[in-house]
């Protein structure tokens, strides 16, 4: 579904992301871990987009991506969710689902303007959103405006809108992050429920192993912008280089 072949970026005479390698398969769930400054995000930046890569190249369904534009990218099937929430605040939650759903949709002013059109396609809009909610746990929410939400609530949503998007590939970058320990379940929730359809590919960076070991069917450590452990997460936890690099300790 997705891989990266040599993929590097190099700031001036910083290389932050070095010749990676990496296919993720459809249905597999896989978590890019590794010390601050890893090269985690940088990472994701490349694959996404918001970054130009110095070399290499990003694949989905054996396409290269080269010269896509983030928005491109997101067309052509890869879903992205950031650190920081990136939503609409004055426009209801309702609202931020339309919207999201309208931008995969022809719309009126492909066949010309008229109000049958109009509304036909608003009530076929409002009613994907609404199931999209359902399905996230936030249909009472509907009419809320989204800057009265907590953090939580704002977060699953964003899972929402990538959701209406349909792409084919999910990325999370922290999606746990100033969470309390009330709200990350809901989030788990979500994330563990699109992994069991075995439609989608999920590329998940998170600090948390106990998160790690629970949702991932694979675990890429990045280590100084380079992979230098790829395997099923009990054989990566339990390497020596693993154990030094990530997690502190010497073999």
């Amino acid at each position: 579904m997705l891989e990266t072949r040599g993929l590097s970026v190099r700031f001036g005479g910083h290389v932050a992301v070095d010749a990676v390698n990496c296919t993720f398969a459809p249905g597999s769930l896989t978590a890019i871990v590794g010390p601050n400054g890893a090269g985690k995000t940088t990472y994701f930046n490349l694959i996404s987009g918001q970054l130009k890569a110095t070399s290499g190249e990003v694949l989905l369904n054996g396409r290269s991506l080269a010269g896509l534009s983030p928005s491109a990218r997101t067309r052509a099937g890869l879903g992205r969710a950031f650190q920081l929430t990136n939503l609409f605040p004055n426009l209801s939650v309702l609202e931020n689902v339309r919207l999201a759903v309208q931008a995969t949709q022809a719309g009126p002013h492909r066949r010309g303007l008229n109000l049958w059109s109009i509304w036909r396609d608003h009530t076929a809009l409002t009613e994907r959103a609404e199931t999209i909610l359902q399905e996230v746990a936030m249909a009472d929410q509907a009419d809320q405006p989204v800057s009265s939400l907590p953090h939580g609530d704002q977060r699953k949503l964003e899972v929402a809108l990538l959701m209406a998007l349909e792409p084919q590939v999910y990325m999370f970058d922290e999606p746990t992050a100033g969470m309390s320990a009330d709200e990350v379940p809901v989030i788990l929730n979500l994330i563990r429920r699109l992994k069991a359809t075995g439609r989608y590919t999920i590329l998940l960076v998170e600090h948390k192993m106990d998160v790690v070991r629970e949702l991932a069917d694979r675990i890429v450590v990045l280590h100084n912008g380079q992979c230098v452990a790829d395997g099923l997460p009990q054989d990566v936890m339990a390497s020596a280089i693993v154990q030094q690099a990530y997690l502190g300790k010497r073999a």
